[in-house]
């Protein structure tokens, strides 16, 4: 399993065509660039000037992909009450919905109808799946890419189901 580099999200979302939906499944990412952005958080000294800077190249990403008409979209589902790291992710998507993202929020509870996969993914263009294992501890074990139909199919049935019932960003309210 590889871990993309920043070289390697652009060649993904350069391939990009149509659509790229992400389906974000946990409560808790050891994300390690991110682990000082967290602790500035916690300490009042992060804002939204903060956020867009630290994540600017995804930022840039994302926003050149929706200039070429990719329709970006993401769903996190949520336990409630709200871990810490979905309240640091919350505040934060407001720079990725002016990027070009259109995220929602679904509850845990909410969720229990549908048939999701085992990982965290992102589904480019329904044909193609980038899978983010994660481990116990919430961090990234890589990414696997796979373009089996079976799997595409699995995942954007997923991804569809999710969307259907989720909280638009503007209109969640953390608990």
């Amino acid at each position: 399993m590889e871990s993309l580099d920043a070289a390697g999200w652009a060649d993904l979302f350069d391939s990009c065509q149509e659509s790229a939906c992400h389906l974000e499944m946990r409560d808790n990412y050891a994300v390690a660039e991110e682990q000082s952005d967290i602790e500035q958080w916690r300490a009042g000294r992060w804002g939204p000037e903060e956020d867009a800077r630290s994540k600017a190249g995804w930022l840039d990403l994302m926003r050149a992909a929706r200039a070429r008409g990719v329709r970006l979209r993401r769903v996190r589902i949520v336990s409630e009450p709200v871990t810490e790291y979905i309240r640091f992710e919350h505040e934060g998507t407001p720079q990725n919905l002016a990027a070009g993202e259109d995220v929602r929020w679904l509850p845990r509870t909410r969720a229990s109808g549908l048939a999701l996969p085992g990982n965290d993914c992102w589904v480019i263009d329904g044909t193609k799946v980038l899978l983010q294992p994660i481990d116990t501890t919430g961090g990234w074990v890589g990414n696997e890419t796979s373009t089996d139909p079976e799997v595409a199919r699995l995942c954007a049935q997923a991804f569809e189901s999710a969307w259907k019932i989720a909280i638009p960003h503007n209109e969640f309210t953390l608990t």
